[in-house]
């Protein structure tokens, strides 16, 4: 896609990375980005390849994985809409250890590592912007880790469930949450199997908390729903 069809500074305006720059640094940055759209299943990036920016999900959802020695698939993270990616992998100057494919239909922008040494260059206030970005990025990951070693597998799916509803809100009246990948790309995020995660779905649904139809899972109770312990 031609990245002059794209307003791309009034959208680079608007991520919390780029929010503090002026008209003048936005096109200049712009400048250094490019746009592609990439169809559901197609590579982002391999292990290996030279990394030479860094990316933002705009429409669509990219997943980052690896492989195991045996062939497994282990799902990383999932980036949607608005989130960026590989920023700490640019700056180590290496090739990706991890691998990166739209799971859906996606517009992809990849902000040029040149374009982004300019600006530290010109204002390293930026680069303080980029270290705080990285920095939410592993407190993340930190929290996931935490999450695997000290959640049981029924409390990561609720977790999951959970993670952007307001339960005094949604106490009531009830909140529905679409999956936006499939159940088994969802459950190697959280390291479950997918029989697993499945499993814990229909014993949530029997327990009368959630209403599951196809990808859309219907929360009845939030606060109900984030205290559900199994009975002994």
């Amino acid at each position: 896609m031609d990245a002059r069809a794209f307003d791309l500074p009034r959208y680079l305006s608007v991520l919390p990375l780029f929010q503090q720059m002026n008209s003048v640094e936005l096109q200049r940055l712009a400048d250094g980005c490019t746009l592609q759209r990439l169809s559901r299943g197609e590579t982002v990036f391999s292990v290996g390849q030279a990394c030479e920016g860094f990316h933002v999900t705009v429409m669509g959802q990219v997943k980052l994985f690896a492989i195991s020695p045996a062939g497994q698939e282990k799902v990383i993270e999932l980036i949607g809409p608005g989130n960026s990616f590989a920023e700490a992998i640019m700056f180590m100057d290496t090739p990706y250890f991890i691998n990166a494919q739209a799971l859906t239909d996606t517009l992809l922008l990849t902000v040029g590592k040149q374009a982004v040494l300019t600006e530290i260059g010109l204002d390293p206030r930026f680069a303080l912007r980029m270290l705080a970005g990285i920095s939410r990025r592993l407190h993340g990951l930190v929290a996931d880790v935490e999450a695997y070693a000290l959640h049981s597998g029924l409390q990561r799916v609720i977790g999951y469930l959970v993670r952007d509803q307001d339960c005094s809100s949604a106490a009531n009246g009830g909140v529905t949450v679409s999956l936006p990948v499939s159940k088994a790309t969802i459950a190697s995020r959280l390291s479950l199997t997918p029989e697993y995660f499945s499993r814990v779905l229909h014993e949530l649904e029997s327990a009368g908390l959630i209403e599951i139809d196809k990808r859309d899972v219907r929360i009845l109770d939030s606060r109900r729903l984030a205290a559900y312990q199994p009975a002994a």
